[in-house]
């Protein structure tokens, strides 16, 4: 299988959607699927496979995330996406992470966002992306801030994280806006 990908100046923007995961899943060994996903271990499998197995979209309900790898060495160490793509909304839910501190405020994400954004209007025909992100100061809001989202509104218990309710801000871009 040939992966799409974009690529930037120090990344390599790898996409995944079901179909990915799916030809992963039935062609790769364990070994192979470690290093693809950028796992710490086989024993991480497991949440990926739990993905999988569980469906990854429905209806109108998909996704399409982009793993972030360098350049230089081809070692993924993020992912940033549209983990949630609500197909007949033409909207979907911006996400991104590092795998570890060691990549965090070097810029990576500040090089990866703008051509996923980019993807998302162009390519998935979205008209609107959102994002949610903790209360307070953070690099994740600066980020948005940065690529021109808007404030829209507070979520009181919005998700479940560290065995709690937390609140989320959101925010979002309209693609007349980009």
């Amino acid at each position: 299988m040939i992966f799409d990908e974009i690529k930037t100046k120090r990344l390599t923007l790898r996409k995944l959607t079901p179909e990915v995961y799916r030809h992963v899943f039935e062609n790769y060994e364990e070994a192979q699927l470690v290093k693809f996903f950028g796992l710490n271990s086989e024993a991480d499998i497991f949440t990926e496979e739990e993905k999988y197995r569980k469906g990854l979209s429905t209806f109108n309900r998909s996704f399409v995330i982009f793993q972030i790898l360098l350049n230089d060495t081809q070692k993924v160490i993020g992912w940033c996406g549209f983990h949630i793509w609500y197909t007949t909304h033409f909207r979907a839910e911006l996400g991104y992470i590092l795998n570890s501190e060691e990549y965090m405020g070097k810029g990576i994400m500040g090089e990866a966002l703008p051509p996923v954004i980019q993807y998302g209007f162009n390519q998935m025909d979205l008209h609107r992306i959102e994002a949610f992100v903790a209360p307070g100061p953070s690099a994740s809001l600066r980020l948005l801030e940065k690529h021109k989202f808007k404030k829209e509104g507070y979520l009181r218990e919005h998700y479940f994280k560290n065995n709690k309710l937390e609140d989320s801000v959101q925010y979002a871009l309209l693609k007349r806006e980009y």
